[in-house]
């Protein structure tokens, strides 16, 4: 069964039951052209468009196949929770405006709140900083049957403490096998990891933190430590050039999301989602009883 529906993704086929998803995508190929190769090799930033859309051109199809992609995760999810045995982690890094919000949003909202847990890590406090990078993460991982989903993440320790140099150089560099070896050891108990990269512009973060500035409805997004960030706009390139091309292997793949088109990003991320469930293939249990012989009065 699971060779079948397999080869149908591959071919682009419509699986039995999975009306909704456009022939023309292939989901291995649609993954493969946005992940970055284990160990980055070839990988290279500059050479992708935060407005490349020539995997989903077409805005009203994506949208539409989106639609069945999130019921289809709604659905694969219950049957994780009640499955109770692996966890999906999904990894959201950004610029600040890159999106990290609205896909959470867009993807998982219509899912049960009962199997999703949702972690923004914003600076680390006293405490946090008392212990090792990696302490408030693992805290915050996913337990079994659960979708955890990740805005911003221990990458920051590679990231934002590179560009502003907050801890020796030296540490930093061993961190990055660190965080390899961290994520393995999750995948070899359980969880299924996914990255995802939201590849904004600089010219489109300009326009959405003008736009949270003019609409009095975003005003509480703004923050002006956000426009002092810009400065450092090409340190933070180098900083996930380096993080993406040597933090992405076969068990914790690395995906880079053209995000300047929200339904673009959106849609794509959806189907990575749908298509990793599919393949983890949840089951609800079977009963310990026998279900004729029940009766309830």
């Amino acid at each position: 069964m699971a060779a079948n529906r397999q080869r149908s993704r591959r071919s682009g086929a419509t699986a039995p039951g999975e009306s909704g998803r456009l022939a023309a995508w292939s989901d291995s190929d649609l993954a493969a052209q946005h992940r970055v190769p284990a160990g980055g090799k070839g990988f290279h930033l500059r050479d992708i468009d935060p407005r490349d859309k020539r995997a989903l051109s077409d805005r009203a199809k994506a949208e539409a196949a989106m639609a069945v992609d999130i019921a289809r995760i709604d659905s694969l999810q219950d049957k994780l929770y009640a499955e109770h045995r692996r966890a999906l982690l999904c990894v959201f890094q950004a610029m600040d405006c890159g999106g990290k919000d609205g896909t959470i949003k867009k993807v998982f909202g219509p899912a049960h709140p009962l199997g999703l847990i949702v972690t923004n890590f914003k600076r680390p406090t006293v405490t946090e900083l008392a212990q090792d990078y990696l302490w408030r993460i693992h805290k915050a991982m996913p337990g079994r049957g659960m979708i955890g989903l990740f805005n911003r993440s221990h990458y920051e320790d590679v990231l934002a403490v590179r560009v502003h140099k907050l801890v020796p150089a030296a540490d930093v560099e061993r961190r990055y096998d660190q965080i390899n070896a961290f994520e393995k050891h999750l995948t070899e108990n359980g969880v299924t990891i996914l990255k995802f990269y939201l590849h904004i512009s600089k010219a489109e973060q300009r326009r959405r933190l003008q736009e949270r500035i003019d609409d009095p409805t975003k005003r509480w997004k703004f923050d002006p430590a956000d426009v002092a960030e810009r400065k450092h706009w090409h340190k933070y390139m180098a900083a996930y050039q380096i993080a993406l091309e040597r933090c992405s292997t076969p068990w914790a793949p690395r995906y880079v999301i053209p995000a300047d088109r929200n339904w673009n990003r959106n849609a794509v991320v959806a189907r990575i989602v749908r298509s990793t469930l599919d393949d983890l293939d949840p089951k609800y249990p079977k009963p310990d009883f026998v279900p004729s012989k029940v009766v309830v009065k």
